[in-house]
Order: structure tokens, then sequence, then C-alpha cells
């Protein structure tokens, strides 16, 4: 089991910068312009430099991809979570949730901004960082190429 059975994953995160919400396919578009629009800039990040992840799809396959990570959310296998522009509401990334395959860690937590909103990239980092050590289950959550 990933997280307790008791435990309700948040529903968001609230900073002056941005906000977190559960990832789905209402924001399909978004996204798909999000990541599309910074592929390059997504491989250079942490977490992302080895990945597979992004590569060229359709806006359907988008589609198809949030509503599995919508579906994770759900039966808590995973929890993805799109971060937004607060005022425009607006993709500008997103977070990834989900079990570790690294030793002597139970979470691992990756994420991303576009190349537009690059100077989030930090801020979103500490933002979540200290998220994810005061508001979930986890002993050692893995960021990979932060901490």
């Amino acid at each position: 089991m990933f997280v307790p059975a008791d435990f309700r994953p948040p529903l968001g995160l609230t900073a002056d910068r941005f906000v977190l919400e559960p990832l789905g396919p209402q924001h399909n578009e978004s996204d798909y312009e999000a990541w599309t629009s910074s592929m390059d800039h997504i491989h250079a990040t942490p977490g992302f430099t080895e990945s597979k992840w992004p590569r060229p799809m359709s806006l359907d396959e988008n589609r198809a991809d949030l509503e599995r990570h919508a579906r994770d959310f759900e039966q808590r296998a995973g929890f993805t979570y799109t971060v937004l522009d607060p005022r425009s509401r607006e993709v500008v990334g997103c977070l990834y949730i989900y079990p570790s395959k690294a030793e002597g860690h139970d979470a691992d937590a990756r994420m991303w901004v576009r190349a537009s909103r690059a100077d989030l990239d930090g801020p979103l980092w500490e933002a979540v960082s200290e998220w994810l050590d005061r508001d979930w289950p986890f002993q050692s959550a893995d960021v990979p190429g932060r901490r």
C-alpha cells in the first residue's frame, strides 16, 4: 500500500505564485501546450534528464495519460498535481508523487515547469518539499536530483 488507508491526500496547495490541484482530463489542452512547448527544458530538469517522457504525443494521447493519472489518484496508487498560475489558471507545470524504486525511500516526487515559467522551478521545489514533509505520510520522499 502506497499510503495508509486512513490518509486523505491533499486536494491542493496554494502558494503566492502557483496553485496545485489534482491533474485530470479537464486540463488537457493547457497541459499539452505547457509540456509540448517546453520539452527540451523538461528534459534538462532534475528527475527528467534520463526520462523517456516527454515524447511526442497527440492531444488525444495526452488526454488518455491525464485520465490514467486521475485514476491513479482515485485509486491512491500515485498522486499527480497540475501546477497552475493562480490568476490565469494556465498550466505552468506538473508534480508527480509515486512509489519510489530507490532503496530507502517510500515516495518519488518529480516536478517540472514550462520553459517560459522557469523562474518557478526553485519556489515550486521548496514549497513541495515542505508540503511533503508536513502533510504527507512518507518517511523519506526522494526528489531525484534535488535532495
